[in-house]
């Protein structure tokens, strides 16, 4: 009878994992099933690839925006009424999205969808902190919820192309009300209240304005940039926002009494080591896994259902190692952890650079596994030092700036990357002509032979892509060995070690 309490505490706090989980799963689920959806919505729509393309980027941007204000929001408001508020705007987003009747409605619809979706990881990462007791617990369950990003961004593929066919694109949207309302029910019933114990007097407006502006900019020119040229009149523009908004954000911040991210946090070492590895890490695997699907549905002849079962090893990687790194939590130092997962995760990147025409599809899956296993089993750290380091009533806000820092580091790798694949495959193509001879006055055979060469560039190009990514992780890896938290510290015990 005495443990009964005990017994009861440790299945809710389990429950309510659950519950976040189907929170980030849901909205993680939504941004990857959408894009499936974007060549059947340009034909009901008659719109062109490129205004179609500002229904993911008016998504991004906002996400963006709100992410830090959700963040300040949920640990002064109440952690639970701010997921809350989140998750029943997302389903009436998704309702209107459902039913969008041309392409402005459309972009209007998702921006309601992203500014809702944008409070569910500061907050859900807040109560989850704030459920699960320091140490090992959270770890684990920080771990076992971040394989939920894993999880949504398979299923998206899997699910989205039978519902699409079946159902209609419009489909997409309206799967989330049934699902959000069971993850609605449980958020009500399961998830406790918490909330910082001081009390915002003065909202932070014009830092989040300012914030906001820059993040616009930023992310407007990471979309668009390859398209506008890097050095174009209107990517010149972006940059020069992006130093004014910057700039004058940085001294809001400076001198406001509550502002909407706390710059002391960039003041401590491991704080800052630690995002500049989640940085690395991100912008190397997004920029570089984002070529898979292009890749083996160009020169393998994949459809996207087929893509989709690719990436399944990718999930089950990342499931399964993101418990076994939370148990690691307390035996080996977090920035072991950290170097041995982003050397794992390299590895498995860099065997993509073996890919072919010819190759078959374990020469996809087996990398894919390894790449998703290396990067799961450090997830809970990366996720939990940043937790651990700061007061539980500013975790909302910290994990909102871990969540800003992975979303642009991910656009950032896909804009670099989109940009090294461009340059190099014509730069091949230059070098690959150049040795070449044809003496045949076929013009189809001088077509094939062009061809040839074209696709010989490319896939040498993807090839390069995959070996800097593996490179950048590897910086990342031997970065984080400078993150030093000391034996059994708090947040009040942090330092870096030189």
């Amino acid at each position: 009878m005495d443990e009964s309490p005990k017994q009861h505490l440790n299945k809710k706090t389990w429950i309510v994992l659950i519950t976040v989980m189907v929170g980030t799963f849901l909205g993680r689920l939504d941004q990857t099933i959408v894009n499936l959806a974007l060549p059947n919505i340009i034909d009901d729509y008659g719109i062109s690839v490129s205004a179609a393309s500002w229904i993911a980027t008016a998504y991004i941007i906002a996400n963006a925006i709100f992410v830090p204000i959700w963040g300040k929001l949920g640990d002064t408001w109440g952690r639970k009424k701010v997921y809350i508020l989140g998750f029943v705007g997302f389903i009436i987003g998704s309702i209107l999205a459902g039913f969008a009747w041309n392409l402005p409605s459309m972009v209007i619809f998702r921006i309601i969808q992203a500014i809702a979706g944008s409070a569910d990881y500061p907050t859900a990462m807040a109560i989850i902190a704030s459920t699960f007791p320091q140490g090992k617990p959270r770890a684990q369950a920080l771990g076992i919820w971040s394989a939920s990003f894993a999880a949504a961004s398979v299923f998206g593929p899997l699910l989205g192309g039978p519902l699409i066919d079946t159902l209609g694109w419009r489909s997409v949207f309206l799967v989330n009300f049934p699902v959000g309302l069971l993850g609605l029910y449980m958020a009500m019933k399961y998830i406790d209240e918490s909330k910082s114990e001081t009390r915002t007097l003065q909202f932070d407006l014009w830092g989040a304005v300012t914030l906001g502006g820059a993040l616009s900019a930023l992310v407007l020119v990471l979309e668009k940039g390859l398209t506008w040229g890097w050095f174009s009149p209107k990517s010149l523009i972006a940059y020069l926002l992006i130093v004014l908004f910057t700039y004058t954000f940085v001294r809001i911040e400076d001198s406001h009494p509550e502002p909407i991210v706390d710059l002391k946090f960039f003041r401590i070492p491991v704080f800052v080591n630690t995002l500049g590895n989640n940085f690395i890490v991100f912008m190397g695997m997004m920029g570089s896994i984002f070529l898979v699907p292009v890749f083996v549905q160009t020169f393998l002849g994949y459809n996207a259902k087929q893509t989709g079962y690719i990436f399944m090893p990718m999930a089950a990687g990342m499931m399964m190692a993101a418990p076994f790194g939370g148990r690691l939590t307390g035996r080996v130092e977090p920035r072991y952890v950290m170097f041995a997962s982003t050397i794992v995760a390299a590895l498995g990147i860099f065997l993509l650079s073996f890919l072919d025409p010819k190759s078959g599809p374990l020469a996809i899956m087996i990398p894919m596994f390894i790449m998703a296993f290396g990067l799961g089993f450090g997830m809970a750290q990366r996720t939990n030092v940043i937790a651990a380091m700061v007061p539980e009533n500013e975790i909302g806000v910290a994990s909102s700036v871990l969540a800003l820092a992975r979303n642009i580091a991910g656009a950032f790798g896909i804009a670099v990357f989109g940009t090294i694949l461009t340059n190099t495959t014509q730069s091949k193509l230059l070098e690959i002509s150049s040795q070449s001879i044809i003496t045949s006055s076929d013009p189809l055979i001088n077509q094939e032979f062009v061809t040839l060469m074209i696709m010989k560039a490319q896939v040498s190009a993807y090839s390069v892509v995959f070996i800097i990514s593996s490179i950048i992780l590897v910086i990342g890896a031997f970065g984080s060995l400078f993150i030093k938290l000391k034996e059994g510290s708090d947040q009040n015990h942090v330092e870096v070690e030189a």
